[in-house]
Formats: C-alpha cells, sequence, structure tokens
C-alpha cells in the first residue's frame, strides 16, 4: 500500500486569525454603481445576450449561468441575488472555490487568502470553520439526498445543521459515512447553529431561498476544505454527482435558452460538453435530432482575435486554439459568441439591459 499524509497532524488554525484580502462590504458591486464601458464588439455581444434571454424566459426555456470562483471574489454576490430575484437565471454553477468564498463572505463578511504567505507559513487553506463547516454540511446534506451547492446553501439560509443521534443512522453508505463522521468529530445530536451575519450577500442562500439550482463542481485536492479532518470523500462525490446530473438536466432544456460562460476556462466548458453530449443522446432517441437552437456566450478577460463564426475552429500552430473555452464551445452547435470584459463591468450591464435599463 501507499502511504498517506495524515490530517490529523495538521495544525488547524481558527479562521479568525487569517488575513483576508476582500472583505464583501467595502468590495461588493452594487447595481446603483454608475455603470463601465465595455469594448464596441463586447457591447455587441452584451445587446445579442439580452435580447436572447428576454425571449428565452418569455418561452420558458432555461438560461444557465457557470462562473468561475473570480465572479464570486470579485464581489458580484449581489448582482447574480438580483438575477435570481428576478427571474432571469434558471439554474447557477460554480466550482468548488466559488462554493467556498461565498460561504465566507456570509460566514465573516471576507474572503481571499494571501496564498504565497500561507503556503511558505504551512497553513495556506488549512483554517477551522471554513473547513468543518462546509464538509459537515456535505456530509449532512449527502445522507439528505442533497446537492453540494444545496448543501451549503442550507447551511447558509438555516444558519444552523441538525445533527442525527448516531444510532438513528442505518441502511445507506452515506448514512454510515454521516454516523462515523458524527463520532469521529464528536458532536452531539441536535440542532448546531452557525450564524451567518453577512447572509445577504450569499448567493447559495438566495438560490436555495428561491427554490433555483445553485450546482457546485468540485475537483478532489483543489479546495480548501480538503486539508481538514472533517473532509469526508465519499459525502463530496454524491453531492458533486448530484449536481452533475441536476445540471445535466438544466442543460437538456436548453433548446431555444441561453448558456452563460463567465470566467471559467475548465470547470464550464468541460461540463457543458459531457451535458449536452448525454443531452444530444437522449434527444436523438426521442425527437431524432439533437438540441441546435441555443445560445452561448463566454465571457473572459483574454483577448481574442479569431472570428469563431466566420472563420471555425484555428489550427493547431494558431495560439486562438488554446483557448479552450472558446475551442470548447465553438464545438458545441448552436450560437457561441465571446466578449472580452471584465466580469464587474459585464453582468452589472447584463442586468440593467434586461431590466430595460441603458445597455
Amino acid at each position: 500500500m501507499y502511504k498517506q499524509l495524515d490530517r490529523s497532524q495538521l495544525l488547524v488554525r481558527p479562521l479568525h486569525e487569517r488575513h483576508n484580502k476582500v472583505l464583501i462590504e467595502r468590495d461588493a458591486v452594487h447595481l446603483d454603481a454608475p455603470l463601465n464601458s465595455l469594448p464596441p464588439e463586447s457591447q455587441r455581444v452584451l445587446q445579442e445576450t439580452v435580447e436572447r434571454i428576454r425571449t428565452a424566459r418569455d418561452a420558458g426555456r432555461a438560461v444557465v449561468l457557470a462562473f468561475g470562483a473570480h465572479t464570486i471574489k470579485n464581489g458580484l454576490g449581489p448582482v447574480l441575488i438580483r438575477l435570481i430575484e428576478s427571474g432571469w437565471v434558471t439554474h447557477l454553477a460554480t466550482n468548488g472555490a466559488g462554493i467556498i468564498h461565498d460561504w465566507e463572505f456570509a460566514f465573516q463578511g471576507k474572503s481571499s487568502e494571501d496564498v504565497r504567505r500561507y503556503v511558505n507559513e504551512g497553513q495556506f487553506g488549512i483554517w477551522d470553520e471554513t473547513g468543518f463547516n462546509i464538509n459537515l454540511a456535505l456530509t449532512i446534506g449527502a445522507c439528505a439526498g442533497m446537492g453540494y451547492g444545496e448543501a451549503v446553501g442550507a447551511l447558509i439560509e438555516n444558519e444552523s445543521l441538525i445533527i442525527p443521534a448516531t444510532d438513528e443512522l442505518t441502511g445507506s453508505a452515506a448514512a454510515l459515512d454521516l454516523a462515523e463522521s458524527i463520532r469521529r468529530l464528536n458532536l452531539k445530536p441536535g440542532k448546531r447553529v452557525v450564524p451567518h451575519p453577512y447572509k445577504r450577500f450569499s448567493v447559495q442562500a438566495a438560490a436555495y431561498r428561491h427554490g433555483v439550482p445553485f450546482t457546485g463542481h468540485p475537483q478532489f485536492g483543489h479546495d480548501i476544505i480538503y486539508t481538514h479532518p472533517a473532509s469526508c470523500g465519499a459525502a463530496i462525490g454524491r453531492t458533486a454527482e448530484r449536481d452533475f446530473l441536476r445540471f445535466a438536466h438544466s442543460i437538456s432544456q436548453i433548446d431555444g435558452g441561453v448558456y452563460l460562460s463567465i470566467g471559467s476556462a475548465v470547470m464550464s466548458p468541460m461540463i457543458f460538453e459531457k451535458s449536452l453530449s448525454m443531452s444530444n443522446n437522449v434527444s436523438i432517441q426521442q425527437t431524432g435530432k439533437p438540441i441546435r437552437d441555443h445560445f452561448i456566450v463566454v465571457v473572459d478577460l483574454a483577448a481574442s482575435t479569431w472570428d469563431w463564426q466566420h472563420d471555425g475552429e484555428p489550427p493547431t500552430d494558431n495560439a486562438a486554439y488554446y483557448l479552450r473555452y472558446c475551442k470548447t464551445f465553438a464545438r458545441m452547435g448552436g450560437t457561441m459568441r465571446y466578449a472580452h470584459a471584465n466580469n464587474r463591468d459585464f453582468l452589472p450591464a447584463l442586468w440593467h439591459g434586461l431590466e430595460g435599463s441603458t445597455v
């Protein structure tokens, strides 16, 4: 057998000792602030996106918004919450880091540690409250049939976790995993109160409150919660798999709908292509044809001079070929547009356009 690192040997420090670079009350993006201008081509993409979302929602079609963790870290929670509340998006998806930043903002009003400093100190990511609470929420959620984002959203919205008695946890593997976690962490049964004084900034809580799917798509070893002794890989796998299949269901409804990929170079294109392939598999069996009438808009900071619609896929000796998110989405049928823009500029402008303000 190969040796493993023993997480019980780690010195796990309390979260309040960590220096954070982003304070949500100071850095949040608010919709009453003046809009920053977009490059002309991105402005045209924005206008087309507004029109396609309006058409999709009028027809009851899906509008899925997938985003990288910087969308949360950049303070865009209030904008995403308004998009949920206004009914413009029907599904949100992010990676494991997006889940964590959203939770930390809700719990302590700040997030984003100094990676260079804390790696050198042997402390990066090894913080108690983040690892303990998110892992416990996932382990409880796995037993309750919840998804990854749903489990964390419920924790934030309810500001509590219900710890069952271990003798009640029998039968399923998820129940046995939860019983083992309760014993290992020496938890008492009953309601465990976890205040989230800044939960008004939480996108996960808003999605849970409004019944809008918010799915988490983590990768093992990518996120700081894996450093905590409370981590349960089976629970992470169960909740993440449910979320992937929930995401795939929304993509199966994307014909006539809109998919927005905001600042996600890997997670969003990867889960979309597998989900669309599965959806096409079913659609072809049922209707004889794949999903065709979907609109994809990709937003990122990297400049792209390649015309994906007119010129097709670039050759492999062209640097544009290695903009994976463009290359992947250009292969996904429908219509794809790329907007070179800061998400702090694009998303507020999108909401104002949808609400009828100046775009």
